[in-house]
């Protein structure tokens, strides 16, 4: 028959916790429970005492240092002479795992005189990652809506910048091509150019706020990766070794520029990344993450360079947010900024993880489509000559100074210029004089009446109206679905004089006998 020292050691043995006693004031070794040793990785030990229970038993804090001696739930519990719960232990066990602790530690008294402490070790590291999980997907939607709202702004800015873009650009191209004096169209020219430094800009931020996704096409990532492979090569010091391992099967519906920025962008990010020598490798694989769900493609760009700073993980993939900031590795902070807004505008995801054992991994998904590629049906890029017109244009357009500076490249090139202000003059006019009206020029983002809006109005009137579409805010979704309506053109301000005589040209239709 067992003793009621062994029943009770059985029942000890048997709790769901991990209990440890030891004397007090020297903290000798008194007894453990076998769930202790299992929690532990190892036995109660005889040897340490107290001062020395650290290193033995392998107790750090949760940033990785040694748990300070001072600090341990017998000391607390000694000098607080009554019980402590401690919830910031981790124990690095000698296997290498690491368990998160809660410990209770209650002294025992004979009359006033504290004989022990006995200590309930609980594993909570289940409750830790559940937290830290919780904590990260909380910290994951509170940056992609911080993303979201910077991205409006950032949209909202380029479309008005685009607008004076516009204008600087037709002014100084309508002006060279009257102007006389070298001097001057010299002058006139470096306008230009700057503009177009300008536009870049522009157009990364409209990347960054996901609205310059242009008409999409079915392509081979893979493919697109391959044509890259000598331009990625070139950008590379001869000190990194960039490797390709490209497995994907499937397709993406995509604009061709906007995904080879997107690869460009991650790679040069990952250059930067290391200093002297290293390795860049760039994957591609198909994904099912669960059983019915759409299959993706994935493109990852991992480095083995100086990994990202957890102070600055939240932000960066905002704009103008950069770490290089020395010499010709001065950045303009767009460069993730941008692939983050061309991936969310492709219906896809990015997200970033430290690369073993060291580096980072940046993780593009995209949806993968299966249906046979297919060209646009509208066609947006400028032809190599400046046709001449004439007739009459109706120009809707609600900036005044685009207005005007369009207005006067139109009449350079030969057209009569009808400009109205928004959509509702627009009807206006066109209902009066539609049978004058060789083309309309339509902005999309106007008040009173939008770019659809004034469109579905204006083919009521006329159904073959031919209308070429124009806004700030580069080829996207929205406008395709006007596009897909029945207009014939698109034209992404800032344009060209070149640009808006070729779109006008492929929209008006051909000419009849005595029209010219």
């Amino acid at each position: 028959m067992p003793t009621d020292d062994q029943i009770r050691a059985t029942v000890a043995d048997d709790l769901p916790v991990g209990v440890w006693v030891a004397r007090v004031p020297g903290g000798e070794f008194v007894y453990a429970n076998a769930m202790f040793a299992e929690i532990m990785g190892i036995p109660g030990l005889a040897s340490p005492k107290l001062g020395g229970y650290s290193q033995p038993y392998g107790i750090h804090t949760r940033t990785g240092e040694r748990y300070p001696e001072d600090q341990l739930p017998i000391v607390r519990a000694m000098k607080a002479r009554a019980t402590v719960v401690v919830d910031d232990i981790v124990i690095h066990r000698h296997d290498g795992r690491k368990v998160y602790i809660r410990a209770q530690a209650k002294p025992l008294f004979e009359g006033d005189t504290m004989t022990h402490v006995v200590i309930a070790f609980i594993d909570i590291t289940r409750e830790v990652e559940a937290e830290r999980a919780r904590a990260e997907s909380e910290a994951r939607l509170a940056r992609a809506q911080r993303l979201e709202s910077i991205g409006r702004l950032a949209g909202g800015i380029a479309h008005d910048f685009n607008n004076l873009l516009a204008t600087i650009k037709l002014v100084a191209e309508t002006l060279e091509r009257v102007e006389k004096d070298p001097r001057k169209k010299r002058d006139l020219q470096c306008i230009d150019e700057v503009t177009e430094h300008a536009v870049r800009l522009t157009n990364g931020l409209l990347g960054f706020a996901g609205r310059g996704k242009n008409l999409a096409t079915r392509l081979s990532l893979d493919a697109v990766v391959n044509s890259m492979r000598e331009i990625i090569q070139r950008t590379l010091d001869r000190r990194i070794v960039v490797t390709f391992d490209l497995r994907s099967k499937s397709d993406v519906l995509a604009d061709l520029s906007q995904l080879e920025q997107v690869v460009m962008n991650l790679v040069v990010n990952a250059r930067d990344a290391i200093e002297g020598s290293g390795a860049i490798a760039v994957r591609t694989r198909d994904v099912v993450t669960e059983p019915g769900a759409k299959p993706s493609v994935v493109l990852e760009v991992a480095d083995t360079g100086t990994g990202i700073d957890p102070a600055i993980r939240d932000r960066i993939f905002e704009p103008y947010f950069t770490t290089k900031t020395k010499g010709d590795a001065k950045g303009t902070g767009l460069g993730l900024a941008t692939v983050y807004g061309i991936v969310q505008a492709h219906g896809g995801s990015i997200d970033f993880a430290d690369n073993a054992p060291r580096g980072t991994v940046f993780s593009v998904r995209l949806p993968a489509v299966g249906a046979s590629p297919t060209e646009s049906a509208h066609p947006s890029g400028p032809r190599a000559a400046v046709p001449r017109g004439h007739g009459k244009v109706l120009l809707v357009e609600d900036e005044p100074l685009v207005r005007a500076a369009c207005g006067r490249a139109l009449q350079e090139m030969g057209y009569e210029v009808l400009s109205v202000a928004d959509g509702v003059e627009a009807v206006e006019a066109y209902r009066a004089r539609s049978a004058e009206v060789r083309a309309v020029i339509l902005d999309m983002v106007m008040p009173r009446m939008g770019g659809r809006e004034t469109y579905l109005a204006l083919r009521e009137i006329q159904p073959a109206v031919p209308v070429l579409l124009t806004t700030g805010f580069a080829l996207n979704e929205e406008a395709q679905a006007i596009l897909d309506l029945g207009v014939r053109g698109f034209l992404a301000k800032p344009y060209d004089v070149d640009a808006l005589a070729g779109a006008l040209d492929r929209i008006i239709p051909a000419a009849t006998p005595g029209d010219r």
